[in-house]
């Protein structure tokens, strides 16, 4: 099996730090975005008078953009780079913020849905981007660990979004209450969001980020001379660790929709106790990635990763057949297992694919898709069988997951085409 390099060989290592750290503040943006249009709901609920089903179009919006510019990313990688595709990522996400204020002055829902569509467009280029070059800024045996560590600042953005909603969107306007007075609640906040995308485009653009090349000599096993490159789709490991990211965000995305109702037919009713659980739930995904990223140097990351899918079923076993406290307090601590699942299951997927990483990047983030699929499934599930009978469909979702960790995340020799 071919191995990618990061650098030509030097008298002394690259010092990768600096962009290491800069990276990382892109992961805070992105968590930060991707669960602020999540808690656009209730205000899209209010401005257009829609049912539950209808305003759940902005998580369908958000997230079929991984599947429509996920490859097209990937390509645009090749074309110009890392950098540049993270530079320009970031203006792209600055237009689709700028487009929710004529959205709201039109008080329009498909220039909302248009408005999330581009925005999440840029957050697909950022993380098709971003998540590989943290995985090849030095050795591939910890990459794991270092993506891991970045996508703990991921989650502490996503933290702070259901605090930027309460406090700046979901607000009293001041006047009577009609649709177009709701929605310039959104205006502010977006104009802001998108003055500090724009200058941390403009700042990363005259940043020095290091040009992070594969050898341009790879190839995997031609079976005779001069037979073309392997297609990406016939690296196994890598096309089994997309359907995990589709289970994996599915999963997460699922359970953090669902919990809050499910708090409620547990007897918790007070809004601010569900607030924190609904909080909590994040803060032990962002902790889980703190305690992660360390924890690697002593248990590998796939073995991991199996461990805590399979921590993800009983967890939610426990939830299907208990009540109160114990059933709740289940749900929230599958935030703990599902901590390390993304940033591992990315790492583990893109290993040894060389100058393909891009490639293989492209491919495995078409898989964030789940974050629109399996929420819906799981709430018409419930629908027909109860929330706590429902949880059998995460829990297959765990169960794929820990495959993934202890055998489907192993490379193997691949043939060319």
């Amino acid at each position: 099996m071919a191995t990618r390099s990061t650098a030509p060989p030097s008298a002394t290592t690259p010092n990768y730090i600096g962009p290491f750290i800069t990276v990382t503040i892109l992961f805070g943006a992105f968590g930060f975005l991707t669960n602020l249009n999540s808690n656009l709901m209730p205000q899209l609920k209010s401005i257009f008078n829609l049912t539950y089903g209808p305003a759940m179009a902005a998580t369908v919006a958000w997230f079929l953009a991984y599947l429509v510019f996920s490859i097209p990313s990937a390509r645009l990688i090749e074309a110009v780079g890392y950098k540049r595709t993270m530079v320009i990522s970031l203006f792209v996400m600055t237009a689709g913020a700028l487009l929710f204020v004529p959205a709201a002055r039109l008080v329009s829902f498909p220039l909302f849905m248009t408005a999330i569509f581009v925005l999440a467009a840029g957050v697909t280029a950022l993380q098709t981007s971003a998540n590989p070059y943290v995985s090849i800024l030095g050795p591939e045996h910890s990459a794991p660990a270092r993506l891991t560590l970045s996508q703990a600042f991921n989650s502490l953005g996503a933290a702070l979004a259901p605090l930027v909603v309460v406090h700046f969107i979901l607000t009293n306007p001041g006047k009577i209450s009609t649709p177009a007075n709701t929605a310039r609640t959104v205006q502010g906040p977006y104009v802001a969001i998108a003055c500090a995308l724009l200058v941390l485009g403009v700042v990363i653009a005259f940043m020095h980020l290091p040009a992070i090349t594969a050898t341009r000599d790879f190839h995997s096993a031609p079976a005779t001379p001069g037979a073309p490159t392997p297609s990406i789709w016939s690296y196994r490991h890598t096309v089994l660790g997309m359907v995990g990211i589709f289970f994996y965000v599915g999963v997460e995305i699922a359970l953090a929709a669902i919990a809050i109702t499910f708090f409620r037919t547990q007897g918790v009713d007070a809004p601010d106790t569900i607030a924190f659980l609904a909080l909590l739930y994040y803060l032990l995904i962002g902790a889980g990635r703190f305690i992660g990223a360390p924890l690697m140097k002593w248990i590998k990351a796939q073995t991991l990763l199996g461990i805590l899918g399979f921590c993800g079923v009983a967890l939610l076993l426990v939830s299907m057949f208990s009540h109160g406290r114990v059933a709740i307090w289940s749900l929230v601590l599958c935030g703990l297992a599902n901590s390390i699942m993304y940033p591992t299951i990315f790492a583990l997927g893109v290993a040894e694919l060389g100058p393909m990483t891009s490639k293989g990047s492209g491919i495995i983030t078409m898989g964030n898709v789940g974050g629109a699929v399996v929420p819906y499934l799981l709430g018409a599930l419930a629908d027909k069988v109860g929330i706590q009978y429902a949880f059998s469909l995460p829990i297959l979702c765990y169960l794929y997951v820990a495959y993934y960790g202890f055998l489907g995340s192993k490379p193997r020799p691949v043939a060319s085409a």
